[in-house]
């Protein structure tokens, strides 16, 4: 079992950033590959960033390649998003969540989640 509660968004202008973080409980954070998906007002739970279970292997949607950064720090129990060049297209509720061993981009994958945190970005 694992528990997971994200933190760090908000409101931000076009252009701004945010840093997302997603903390885990329990000791065996390293043994979760993680995810990152959104969900805008209407529209279907859509994947943005995954991470292997060591932090080597990372994965995007095509939508934030270049301007998203996902990364973990297993000492902390944490994953990380940074999100650079924002824009109001990026607007959403962001979910963290984990699945046993091997990344994956289809959030019926995942067994754990958070339960959200909204990044608004203003035009």
């Amino acid at each position: 079992q694992v528990q997971l509660v994200e933190s760090g968004g908000g409101l931000v202008q076009a252009g701004g950033s945010l840093r997302l973080s997603c903390a885990a409980s329990g000791r065996t954070f390293s043994i979760y590959a993680m995810g990152w998906f959104r969900q805008a007002p209407g529209k279907e739970r859509e994947f943005v960033s995954g991470i292997s279970r060591s932090g080597g292997k990372t994965y995007y949607a095509d939508s934030v390649k270049g301007r998203f950064t996902i990364s973990r720090d297993n000492a902390k129990n944490t994953v990380y998003l940074q999100m650079n060049s924002l824009k109001p297209e990026d607007t959403a509720v962001y979910f963290c969540a984990a699945r046993r061993i091997i990344t994956s981009t289809l959030q019926s994958d995942y067994d754990y989640w958070g339960q959200g945190t909204q990044v608004t970005v203003s035009s």
